[in-house]
């Protein structure tokens, strides 16, 4: 297996992954699936924002998930944190990809001088909330009745894990 930096390669796998969370789980709190050109748009706005999307790949080039952080809110005072997310393909979850590209995005989180990174996860996605809590996110809040999909009210919490960067912050 092996990180890669995505490239618009990958924008069809990416849109795969995507699609299968939006028509099957609560993960992404979409109704209709992504056409290409969203998935297009959505990269190239991580790519002008300078937001990584890391990929990985196993041994025979399979395009295994993905992760990538981005804006948090778009006030200056926020400039130090970011939200993100991770997605794995079907075939490949439970072999510890999710943990192998958060431990990545923690890397490039820190390398960007981010303080804070937010994960906003659906209250019934246990295996994101151990993930998370295993690589040192803490339970930081909730909302409840946040989303409806699949004809019930979604609750939301939010994890975070606080970073030692940027060594000196500034406003502004």
């Amino acid at each position: 297996m092996k990180i890669i930096a995505c490239d618009q390669r990958h924008v069809p796998q990416i849109r795969t992954i995507f699609n299968d969370a939006i028509l099957n789980s609560t993960v992404l709190w979409e109704y209709e699936p992504r056409s290409l050109k969203t998935v297009t748009d959505w990269f190239e706005s991580k790519r002008k924002g300078s937001f990584p999307v890391i990929g990985m790949e196993n041994d025979l080039g399979e395009f295994m998930g993905f992760a990538s952080y981005g804006t948090f809110r778009d006030r200056p005072g926020y400039k130090y944190t970011a939200e993100h997310s991770v997605y794995v393909d079907q075939r490949f979850r439970g072999k510890g990809i999710g943990s192998l590209l958060m431990k990545e995005l923690i890397v490039s989180a820190q390398s960007h001088d981010l303080h804070t990174l937010i994960g906003a996860i659906d209250t019934t996605n246990e295996a994101s909330i151990a993930l998370h809590r295993s690589l040192g996110f803490e339970y930081c809040g909730s909302i409840k009745q946040a989303g409806f999909k699949f004809g019930r009210w979604l609750d939301m919490v939010f994890y975070q894990l606080i970073l030692p960067t940027p060594a000196r912050p500034i406003a502004g």
